[in-house]
This record gives structure tokens, C-alpha cells and sequence, in this order.
């Protein structure tokens, strides 16, 4: 432990209390040189030169314990030196290549080599439960947990039933879509799924989201069958490309969709939903195609300049005020927490006899009519595979899974974080995909994970995925014995039951976070949210990923650069804008690149930064505002960053040394990673520097000062 007049508290407040560092739109927008580090600030001293390293060729082998101990106790900065030139040769290209297959066929055959050491029937059951986890918690599956996920089955279905009905006329199809999509997709969830809280389902973005992008291909007031086909076609694709995440072990692919962008365009596309429900609560007969505000409201607008029937947006907004009332009370008090589950469907039934019984059907009021009953019905035949639309269909299909999957892991990571139990991404991707897939074979559109139900699913006190075949079952019975119940249930209910479920959608208080933490990722953000608002559901998730990318971009073409000082009471080298406590080598300037690659797009912006500030320390002591006459003689590159570099990055460092050399200035290298040297050592670099190369900072100043040998933090 280091002696020190400091004491772990201090230090810790040193961390806690550093300065704020500098926004993205500054470190932009610097260009002559960072004030974070004044050349006034640097403390010159009375040069020493270094003492040369020998760069001769030593054996590496791998040492024994022994070896190892005796290498500790008495190696020395020159024999570490040593260690860093004289590496093995690290993996070429291909073999990363190869190694990343590997890796990614890894937990396959793992699961292989230790299947072949089991009998045949034991191997049968193991593959089995790998696929199935039913097959594993079912195992300790009893009646008091059946009990549980019965109430809470039934508690979902109560808010499934009328949400599938209204999220299908979102999506353009008959209303008995939804209602497919709530059997097959969550009884296969049940089985393949590893999430004991989520409630699989339609859900209001991916019913947004699939419209404005399908009936650009086929209109579904024009041609309704061909419009369905095309979606089942789409659902389809969307359970081809989960699946594959899954099997592939891709599920990073899904990350491109950073968290920022997603709650913008969530946000968004609630706002959206929302307007489009005016339709369905103002009795709108000719309604947009166009999902953006302004079309919207333009029908909107219009539509008021035509005989309409209020009955509608008194009736619907009647029940919404008491979903809303309903929703209030279930989260006052937790006992009444089946209140708000069950409130859309008393919706349905009350308005259904209220339309009923006095025929408002008769005086404007708008409803459902005929809801086909039975169960799914074979679609197979009508997925198109080979029409003219495949193409554009399968980029539908992977932006909706790439959308789908991130609701789904997001809501699903959520409670199992809670309830303290792992969550396999992996397997959730293949569960999600085949639940798709069926389900286009079997009359459903895109099902995900809903938050709103698995919410209300968790409340109630579900124990594992039996609650989803309990609503599936519910769902069932529904299509076998009650559509025929529903002919007289207005479309305004429906809206009001879809617009009582946006609010949770739009989280004010995540925007507000992102804008305090990160304001690239706010760009990102709102970016989603007004591409969405004003454009259409694809425009703003492209323009969303477009921001995340160029922000990736600029940190790697322009990264930052910090100089390092001597932590008081440490052994550490920090960052000095960081620990303004920190002390400055007299002498020396210690350069950290705060960026894993050193290549075309950034060397030349490194290199100048660094030349800048040795012009701007020269010019200072010109004109006497250091505190000695002595100027800086030796620069320390700390790369203990830099994960690789290429050759501009190698030749970019070539004209550093150079430049620095004009000046009567050293270049030494501290802590470089095995690629790093490697082709140092390749392109004769190590050389031309004179085998300046050290383990750590520390050595490298201590290399020329002599005294205590620190560390690199």
C-alpha cells in the first residue's frame, strides 16, 4: 500500500467531486488545443535522457510457478521492456475470424461433447429441455402456483380480449386477427419462453408499425385480402429473422437500436396511435392513410366541417374517463389491482348493451359488427413467397422483428431483474421467432411481449408462463362462444380502451434522464420522437439510428486526449482534468488517447493536438510564463487505451517522432496492447524510437528520473 499523507476518504471524494468534464458540443468544437491542460500548467524540470532499453531477442517461453515468483521478486524495468518487444506473435485476421465462429458455434458444441457422454434416452431429454424450458419448471410445478397463474390468466384475458380486438382495427385487419394473435402466439411462448412474467400478444407500436409501412405496397381499403396476405407474409419473415438472431446468437443486432432511440420512438409512435384513434372516437368516415400529424389532423379538421354524430366522442370518452378512474384506484391501493384489468372489458360489455338496447346504432354510432368466430383457421396458402412484394415485405419483416424483440427482451429483462432470476436472450429470440412463425401459419400477425399486460400479469401474482395458457384458453372460448356478443360493441370503445393504454408509453421522466446524462443520445431521442411525428414510423427510426451511428462516428474520428499526472498519495497516473489534485511530471507531458482504435480517421487530429500543445508550451516559456526555464523533453504516449492501429495510425506516429525530434523531444510508449506492438515491431517503429517501450508510465518516467516505479491507472 502506498504511504500517503491522504487517507481512502479523500480519495474517494477526489472521484466523486472531479470537475464536470466537457460537453460533446465542446469537445467538437475545440480545435486549438484543450484548456483543460494550459502550457502554463505543465512544470518543467532539468532533463535527463533515457535510459536506453536493449531491444535484443529474448526466448519467451511460458514460465512455471516457480519462475513466476522469482520473475516477480526480481525482474527489472529493462527485463519488463523486454516482455512487452518480445511477445508472442499475437492472432492474424483469419484466426479472429475463426475464433469469433468459434465462438458463436461454442455453446453448441458444448452442448454436443457433453450429450455424447450420456445415454441415448438421457441425451433425447436433455436436448429436449434445452428447447422446451417448459420441461425443466414444470418439474416443481404445484397447485398453489397453479392457483396463482389461474387468477392471473384470467385477469390478463379480461384486458386481452377487448386491447387484441382494438389493436387489429389499428392494424388494418378484421377484428379477429387480434384475437388469433392471443391464442397460438402465447401457448408456443409457454413452451419455449423463459420469462415467467411476460404476457405475449398484439401490442400497439408493432400495430402501428406494420400498416404504415405495408399499405404502401396495397392499400387495405382497396383490396383487404391482398393487404392480409401481405401482413401474414410479413409476420412470417419477422419469426424468420428472430429465430435466426436466436440460433446465430446475434441478439447484438438488436442493440442498434440504442435505448434512447427506442424511448423517442415509442413516444412518438403513441402520439401517433393516439391521433389515428380519432377516427374510431370521433366517428370519422375518410381517414388518412398518412400516419404523420399533420395529415392526420388535416382529417381531423376536415371531418368537423361535415355532419357528424357526437354519440361517438361522448360515448368513448365516457368509458375512457372510467378506464382511466379504474386505473387511478388499482394503483392507490394494491388489493384493487384487478380493477384496471377487468375495467376495458366492462367497458365492452356495458357500452355493447347500451348500444344494444337503444339501437344507437341506429342514430350514427359506429360498431364492430360481424367478428368471425372459431378458432384460427389455416394461412399457409395465403403467405406470398413468391410475389412481386417478397423483397420489400422481408424489410418489413426485419424492422418489425428488430422492433418486436427489443419490446419483448426490454419488458422481459425488466421483471426478471425484479424476481431475481437470469433470462436467456437467446432462447427468448428462438421463442419469439417460432411463435411468429406458426402464427403466420395460423392466421396471426407479429406477437410480442406487451408491457401493459405483463405489468398487470406480474400484479397479479403470476409464477410462471401457465398464465399465458390460461389466456389462451380464455381467448378460445371467447372465439368459440362470444363474438356473436360483440356485433353491437362500438369502435369508439375501442379507441378509448387503445388511448387509455398510451400514457404509459410516453415516460417523460427517461427523456429528462437522457437529457441530463447524454445529450447525443437526446439528439437521438427526439430525432425518433419528430421523425416519427412528422414523417412516418420508418423515417424516424432511421433517422434515430442515423444519429447513434454518427455519434459513434465522431467519437472515433475526433476522440479526446487527456494528459496524465501523479495521483497524491498514490502510484497512479490520472488524468489531471479529471484530478486537477493531480501532480505534473517536471519535464515530461503524458499523453493519453481515449480511443480503442488509432487509424486513418483520428491519427491526424491526435498528432496535431499533441504538436499544438508542444507549440503553445514553447511559446509560453518564450515569453516567461512557465515557472522554469526548462521546457519539456520528453513526451509519454500512454496506450493502454488502443486496442489496434493501422498503418496510417503507424505513419502518423512517424511524423510525430519527427516533428518532436526537430524540437529536441523524446517519444517513449507506455502499456501498448499485443496488436498495438506488434505491428510497431513489424514497421520498424520500436527502432525509431530507440526501444523507448515500457510496461507502464510509471517505468517510462522513472526511466528517466529514476526513483520509485509506479502504475498506469
Amino acid at each position: 500500500m502506498a504511504s500517503s499523507a491522504t487517507n481512502h476518504g479523500e480519495k474517494a471524494n477526489w472521484v466523486l467531486h472531479a470537475p464536470r468534464p466537457p460537453g460533446p458540443w465542446r469537445e467538437f468544437m475545440e480545435f486549438s488545443g484543450d484548456e483543460e491542460t494550459s502550457p502554463t500548467d505543465i512544470l518543467p524540470s532539468s532533463p535527463k535522457h533515457f535510459k536506453q532499453a536493449s531491444t535484443a531477442s529474448l526466448a519467451v517461453e511460458t514460465p512455471t510457478a516457480e519462475e513466476k515468483l522469482d520473475l516477480e521478486k526480481n525482474s527489472s524495468p529493462v527485463q519488463r521492456s523486454e516482455w512487452v518487444l518480445n511477445g508472442p506473435e499475437p492472432p492474424g485476421l483469419w484466426h479472429e475470424l475463426m475464433d469469433s465462429v468459434r465462438e458463436t458455434a461454442s455453446y453448441c458444441g458444448n452442448k454436443y461433447s457433453s450429450l455424447k457422454n450420456q445415454p441415448a434416452l438421457k441425451s433425447v431429454v436433455s436436448i429436449q429441455q434445452e428447447i422446451f424450458p417448459i420441461l425443466v419448471w414444470s418439474r416443481s410445478y404445484n397447485i398453489s402456483k397453479f392457483k396463482h397463474d389461474l387468477l392471473a390468466g384470467l385477469t390478463i384475458a379480461s384486458l386481452c380480449i377487448p386491447q387484441s380486438i382494438g389493436y387489429a382495427t389499428l392494424a388494418k385487419l378484421d377484428p379477429q386477427y387480434g384475437l388469433y394473435t392471443s391464442v397460438v402466439p402465447p401457448l408456443i411462448y409457454a413452451v419455449m419462453g423463459t420469462s415467467r412474467e411476460i404476457a405475449i400478444g398484439p401490442v400497439a407500436v408493432v400495430s402501428l408499425l406494420l400498416p404504415s409501412m405495408i399499405q404502401k405496397l396495397q392499400d387495405p381499403g382497396a383490396d383487404p385480402i391482398a393487404y392480409t396476405k401481405l401482413v401474414l407474409t410479413a409476420t412470417f419473415f419477422t419469426g424468420i429473422f428472430q429465430a435466426s438472431f436466436g440460433l446465430f446468437r446475434l441478439g447484438f443486432l438488436v442493440d442498434f437500436l440504442s435505448h434512447a432511440a427506442i424511448v423517442g420512438f415509442v413516444a412518438g409512435a403513441a402520439i401517433i396511435i393516439g391521433l389515428q384513434q380519432l377516427k374510431g372516437l370521433l366517428g370519422i368516415t375518410h381517414f388518412p392513410t398518412n400516419t404523420d400529424v399533420i395529415s392526420v389532423m388535416e382529417a381531423v379538421w376536415t371531418s368537423f366541417h361535415h355532419p357528424w354524430s357526437p354519440h361517438n366522442f361522448i360515448l368513448g370518452c365516457s368509458f375512457l374517463c372510467f378506464i382511466l378512474i379504474s386505473r387511478y384506484l388499482g394503483k392507490k391501493n394494491k388489493k384493487l389491482f384487478w380493477l384496471p384489468a377487468v375495467a376495458p372489458l366492462l367497458s365492452v360489455i356495458l357500452s355493447t348493451l347500451i348500444v344494444y338496447l337503444t339501437r344507437g346504432d341506429k342514430h350514427g354510432i359506429k360498431i364492430v359488427k360481424h367478428i368471425k368466430d372459431g378458432l384460427n383457421p389455416s394461412s399457409v396458402n395465403l403467405l406470398e413467397l413468391h410475389g412481386p412484394y417478397v423483397g420489400d415485405v422481408a424489410k418489413v419483416g426485419l424492422i418489425v422483428a428488430l422492433v418486436a424483440l427489443t419490446e419483448a427482451i426490454a419488458v422481459g429483462r425488466s421483471f426478471s431483474s425484479i424476481k431475481g432470476y437470469h433470462m436467456d436472450g437467446n432462447k427468448e429470440m428462438m421463442a419469439m421467432g417460432f411463435m411468429n412463425i406458426v402464427g403466420s401459419f395460423t392466421s396471426c400477425y407479429v406477437a410480442t411481449g406487451s408491457f401493459s399486460r405483463t405489468a398487470v400479469n406480474y400484479s397479479a401474482g403470476c409464477e410462471t408462463p401457465v398464465s399465458n395458457i390460461v389466456m389462451a384458453i380464455t381467448v378460445i372460448m371467447s372465439l368459440q362462444f362470444l363474438t356473436k356478443l360483440l356485433y353491437y360493441t362500438p369502435t369508439a370503445i375501442l379507441a378509448s380502451i387503445i388511448l387509455s393504454a398510451l400514457p404509459g408509453l410516453v415516460d417523460l421522466n427517461k427523456v429528462y434522464r437522457i437529457w441530463k446524462v447524454d445529450k447525443l443520445d437526446f439528439l437521438a431521442c427526439i430525432g425518433a420522437f419528430f421523425g416519427v411525428l412528422f414523417a412516418s414510423v420508418e423515417i424516424g427510426l432511421l433517422v434515430a439510428v442515423t444519429i447513434s451511428f454518427t455519434k459513434i462516428i465522431l467519437i472515433s474520428i475526433r476522440p479526446g486526449t487527456e494528459t496524465l499526472g501523479k495521483l497524491p498519495g498514490t502510484e497512479m497516473f490520472c488524468d489531471t482534468a479529471q484530478y486537477p489534485m493531480a501532480v505534473k511530471i517536471p519535464g515530461v507531458m503524458i499523453i493519453r488517447v481515449k480511443s480503442a482504435l488509432f487509424c486513418f480517421a483520428n491519427a491526424n487530429f491526435i498528432k496535431e493536438r499533441i504538436v499544438r500543445w508542444i507549440t503553445a508550451q514553447k511559446a509560453a516559456d518564450t515569453k516567461g510564463q512557465t515557472k522554469d526555464k526548462e521546457a519539456i523533453h520528453l513526451v509519454i504516449l500512454d496506450m493502454s487505451n488502443l486496442i489496434n492501429i493501422d498503418t496510417s495510425g503507424i505513419a502518423t506516429l512517424e511524423e510525430l517522432q519527427k516533428n518532436l525530434i526537430s524540437e529536441g523531444i523524446e517519444l517513449a510508449i507506455a502499456n501498448p496492447r499485443w496488436q498495438v506492438i506488434h505491428k510497431l515491431k513489424l514497421s520498424n517503429f520500436v527502432g525509431k524510437i530507440g526501444g523507448r517501450v515500457f510496461v507502464t508510465v510509471g517505468e517510462a518516467v522513472d526511466a528517466s528520473f529514476g526513483g520509485k516505479i509506479a502504475t498506469a491507472c
